[in-house]
């Protein structure tokens, strides 16, 4: 069975938004109207970059995707940029004994693991500040 990337892309931009109180676009921008916060900064942009497997590695029982998301947080200064990051990381990474802090919440498919892929760091155009990070999701489908 396969698995649709924009509905784990959509479900972590849902995520993103509880875990850093900041509204996160998908691909751009986010609007105005946005939750929590519009447009304003900061926020974080979540881009769908597509999955690196159509099937589960040999030997692997809990995979059937592995999706990769990148997350540009953006800011006013680069300190900000830095927190805002911080957020988003532990929005994906943050766990408890029980499982995730910020569950990843899919219809049909359940996500059973997180990891930082890449992280780029800091970055400057114009006035806005921005730090990338692109994380993998590894991806099971249920039923």
């Amino acid at each position: 069975m396969t698995v649709n990337g924009r509905l784990v892309a959509l479900a972590a931009q849902s995520m993103l938004a509880t875990a850093t109180g900041r509204s996160c676009g998908y691909g751009s921008v986010p609007a105005q109207t946005a939750q929590p916060t519009g447009a304003n900064l900061p926020y974080s942009v979540l881009y769908e970059l597509g999955q690196d497997s159509s099937g589960p590695a040999f030997g692997d029982m809990h995979g059937d995707a592995r999706v990769l998301i990148q997350v540009t947080s953006a800011a006013a200064t680069a300190e900000l940029a830095s927190a805002l990051a911080d957020k988003v990381r532990a929005g994906f990474l943050g766990r408890t004994a029980n499982g995730w802090v910020f569950p990843i919440s899919l219809t049909g498919c359940v996500v059973v693991d997180r990891d930082l892929d890449r992280e780029d760091g800091t970055s400057v155009a114009g006035s806005v500040y921005s730090y990338v990070q692109r994380f993998a999701l590894t991806v099971t489908t249920v039923g």
